[in-house]
This record gives C-alpha cells, structure tokens and sequence, in this order.
C-alpha cells in the first residue's frame, strides 16, 4: 500500500488527508490566502528546485502587497520544502506553498492571529501535461484583467483567480484551451495562469508588469532569449498586435515555452521557428544541459 503523502504545517508534518481549514477560516470564506508555485527536476545531484529562491521572493512580496507576516522565514521555508521533498520521496513534481489564515470568522475581516504555512509535493502524473509539446488553442475572452486600483494584480493571491477560473471556463466552453484577457484600458493582459508573449518578425513582444503577474517563468524566457542573441520588449499591446503576430506561445510553471496554435479564427504555426529555439533551450536547461544557466536549478540539498 502507497504511504500517504506527508504535508509540512507549522513546521510539523501531518497526513495530507489531515491538511483542512475550517470552513469559516478567514483564508477560506474571505479568500484571503497567498501561495506559491514550482518545480522540482530529478538531477545528477538529486532533486532540484527552479527557481525556488526568486519564488520564495516573490512569495514575501505578495504578503508584503497584502500586509501578511510570514510565520517562518524564506530560509525556514526553503528548508522545510527540501525536507518535505525528501520525505515524499519526490524526484519529479511541484511544490505547493500556502499561506492563509485558518482563524474563524463569521462577520469580521481583519484576522487577528499569526498566519499558516502549509507545503505540499506532489509527485508528476501524466494528467499534469507538464511540459507538453502539444499546442494549445486560445480565444480572446469576454473577462477582463483585474484592475491593479482594486487589488494588487502583483500578489499571487486566491482571490485574484476567481478571474481566471472564469476566463478559463468560458474558454473551454467555446471549445479553446485559453481565454486571453485584456485589461480595463484594453491592452493584452495574461491567460488564466499564462504569460502571453507574441512574436512579430525578430522581435519578442510582452506586456510591461504592473497589470499582470510578475511571472518567474515569462523572466527566465526573457533573460534565455537575451542571451541567446534575441531582442526583446515590453510595452504595451493591444489586440491587433496580436493579430499579427507571427508566432504566440504561453509560459507557465507547467510548461515554460507552450506553443500556440490558434488565437480565435487565426492559425499559426506551433512551433513557430523562434518558439522552437526557446523551447528547445528550455528543455536544455531543464535536463541540466547547459552550466551557465545552473544557478536556477537549485539542489535541495543545499538548504
């Protein structure tokens, strides 16, 4: 029999089964969590992390955006996701940090203890898709990005995913995998958990931050490309940009560089030539093929 997995709370490990809020947490009926998200790749030094250290980061800002106290440090954290790692036996996966109020309230909105900290590894399935090569089709969906005057779009918090759970559900229900939203003046934003990049001619194109995520996977695209002899630029666009582009992919955790081939009634090709390069540098990076970018991929058994 499988041993169920082991969760990280507090700095205690409980069965994953154990791992509940109540139903009346702050975190749940207000929405009020933040968490992060990434990878762990099977190495020649064993399991490595990309990236943990800028998500851990990131993690931080987004409580600081939500003026949250983190219980543990970032070097407390990134401990217990190695030894969580470890005692899940986890070689290829994610890591799903959670940070959230399980303190009860009915009627109030400011919680008044310290927050939780909840880490999971989840070992890679099939179902995942990670790091697929099959392209996916997108539409422009009728949701809009959430305005950055009402809640912190920068923070990785719950909340901001009621938008993309509705963009994503629309899309699915016009038979596309993505729904590509705009912001409120009308410019391309993201996915629902992508970063959207276009291509025209030479030139990688992305929307500027301060409207979308300060994604971690759209960064390493952009620093790969650069070094790669690529031009890249952001600035704002707008739908026709996306109409003409020559080439569109996404970059998520699950898959960095994910090819596009269709954005409404316009086809393209998946891989276009500047999208395979980037996928195939990735991949190189990804299988520990290329030393100058090493330090993303962080063993952990270093921490």
């Amino acid at each position: 029999m499988t041993p169920e997995m082991q969760v990280w709370l507090n700095d205690e490990f409980i069965p994953r089964s154990a791992a509940t809020v109540p139903l009346l947490s702050h975190s749940f009926s207000r929405a009020s969590a933040i968490f992060e998200i990434f990878r762990i790749h099977s190495s020649p030094q064993g399991p490595a992390t990309f990236r943990m250290t800028d998500h851990l980061n990131r993690l931080l800002n987004s409580a600081r955006l939500l003026q949250m106290e983190l219980r543990y440090s970032l070097a407390d954290i990134a401990k217990a996701v190695s030894e969580t790692a470890k005692k899940n036996e986890i070689k290829n996966g994610l890591v799903k940090i959670m940070v959230y109020w399980s303190e009860e309230m009915v009627i109030g909105l400011l919680p008044n203890t310290n927050t939780d900290i909840a880490i999971f590894t989840v070992p890679e399935e099939d179902d995942m898709h990670l790091d697929s090569s099959e392209p996916v089709a997108t539409c422009l969906s009728k949701w809009r990005k959430i305005d950055p005057r009402t809640v912190p779009v920068e923070a990785k918090a719950c909340s901001n995913y009621l938008n993309a759970y509705l963009a994503r559900k629309e899309a699915a229900q016009r038979g596309f995998d993505v729904g590509i939203m705009l912001d409120t003046d009308d410019f391309l934003a993201e996915g629902s958990t992508e970063s959207l990049i276009i291509i025209r001619g030479e030139e990688i194109q992305v929307p500027p931050l301060g409207r979308v995520l300060a994604s971690i996977s759209r960064l390493s695209v952009l620093e790969m490309a650069e070094k790669m002899g690529l031009q890249t630029v952001q600035q704002p666009l707008n739908l026709e940009d996306l109409q003409q582009a020559d080439e569109m992919f996404l970059s998520h955790t699950g898959n960095k560089v994910e090819s596009v081939c269709q954005f409404e009634q316009k086809h393209m090709q998946a891989p276009g030539p500047i999208t395979k390069k980037l996928r195939h540098q990735m991949y190189r990076i990804l299988t520990f093929q290329d030393e100058a970018y090493i330090d993303w991929m962080e063993p952990l058994s270093n921490f």
